[in-house]
């Protein structure tokens, strides 16, 4: 998933072992993404042309 961190923050990439960087990035979907984005650190980015076709 692309992520970016929310304006005038600065967010930890654990497996990177940096800081999100304000464009944003492509990360592994993890529980501390998850958790990120309901503290309001992070923007989830849908980009264009991706979705998620897959039938169940």
């Amino acid at each position: 998933m692309f992520v970016k961190p929310a304006k005038g923050r600065t967010v930890p990439d654990p497996a990177r072992g940096d800081v999100l960087p304000v464009k944003g990035r492509n990360v592994e979907a993890s529980a501390y993404w998850f958790r990120r984005k309901a503290a309001g650190e992070i923007e989830v980015i849908q980009q264009k042309g991706v979705k998620d076709d897959r039938k169940l």
